[in-house]
């Protein structure tokens, strides 16, 4: 169930990625196209800076499902297999950490315990955590900069969830290894 889930949302991941970096392109056309023309759009840079960073942490999320990232393997490739597998399941596990930790710094940034609290009062909540993340808005677009921020607490997830799929896959094809050896 919890591979299944992991395989569909890093599905959706390379797809949403994908669909960012030509959205990405053609603002980026756009903006060449309006200031060849005089008349630039200058919220087309923000947006695409934003999309651009949305992609990245879709790829990454999906990459490191995939457990295709770059590496350096010429240390990993001269071990024993099970040694090598060791390795895997202590990657794993580090990113795993690395996204339960982000998850918890992303909690504790957007304090939605104490939004929640405050009635979604904004300056109620602002002058109680000092925490000014909800007021803050883009240059150009004029957003709210917490929509932009939400790329890192959905990444945390979803990179959790893959590391968890990872890890247990990885504790079942060592278990396996050790059976075959028996």
């Amino acid at each position: 169930m919890l591979k299944r889930l992991s395989s569909g949302i890093a599905r959706c991941e390379g797809a949403i990625a994908a669909a960012l970096a030509a959205v990405i392109s053609l603002l980026i056309l756009l903006n060449i196209a309006t200031r060849a023309l005089g008349h630039a759009l200058y919220w087309t840079d923000e947006l695409a800076i934003h999309a651009m960073i949305w992609m990245t942490f879709f790829t990454t999320s999906a990459v490191l499902k995939r457990r295709e990232g770059v590496a350096v393997t010429l240390l990993v490739d001269a071990l024993p297999n099970g040694m090598r597998q060791g390795l895997h399941l202590f990657v794993d596990a580090m990113v795993l950490f690395f996204a339960l930790f982000l998850a918890v710094l992303c909690w504790r940034w957007y304090d939605p315990a104490t939004l929640w609290a405050t009635g979604f009062d904004i300056q109620a909540f602002q002058g109680e955590t000092f925490n000014f993340m909800y007021s803050e808005t883009s240059r150009t677009l004029g957003i709210p900069k917490f929509w932009v921020w939400l790329c890192l607490p959905i990444f945390s997830v979803s990179l959790s969830l893959h590391a968890v799929v990872n890890l247990i896959d990885g504790l079942k094809g060592l278990a396996g290894a050790e059976r075959r050896l028996a």
